[in-house]
């Protein structure tokens, strides 16, 4: 079975109103648009969301929250999650896509200290928490630091 050979269900579509067909058609002569005014021109009709005089309902409903333009956001790893790697392993955000630990690749890494490393390896990411760099250190790794002056921030 392909896109090809797919049909909508039955009785699920209707063939689109005819206007503009003489007045016993019942949408002949204005076709459905009423007398003059914006709406019943050819073109766009008025902007989304305009409501006439009316107080608009985006500008009627209250606003919470705030979202930072400057924060930057990161793809989180725990070490604990670096298990998975083979002892005396480099491992960078390349490698950790690889396995399926972090996704969207335009944003920087950061390691975070949950769960107990056991393997001794050298990790490249943009950030660390302190747990986290101390627990690579103790074993004997390396926590490399790559530059985030160019780090995107994404929300």
């Amino acid at each position: 079975m392909n896109l090809t050979h797919l049909s909508p269900a039955e009785g699920s579509t209707r063939r689109p109103k005819q206007r503009g067909r003489g007045r016993a058609s019942g949408s002949g002569k204005t076709s459905g648009r009423g007398q003059k005014g914006q709406t019943a021109r050819s073109g766009r009709g008025p902007r989304l969301g305009l409501e006439g005089g009316q107080m608009p309902l985006i500008r009627r409903l209250p606003k919470r929250g705030f979202i930072n333009a400057y924060k930057t956001y990161f793809r989180i790893v725990n070490i604990g999650q670096l298990n998975r790697f083979k002892e005396g392993t480099a491992v960078s955000p390349k490698e950790l896509e690889e396995v399926g630990l972090i996704r969207r690749k335009n944003l920087p890494v950061k390691v975070l200290g949950g769960g107990e490393l056991k393997k001794l390896l050298q990790v490249t990411a943009h950030r660390y928490s302190g747990k986290a760099r101390e627990a690579i250190e103790k074993l004997g790794g390396k926590a490399i630091l790559i530059g985030t002056e160019n780090a995107p921030s994404v929300h």
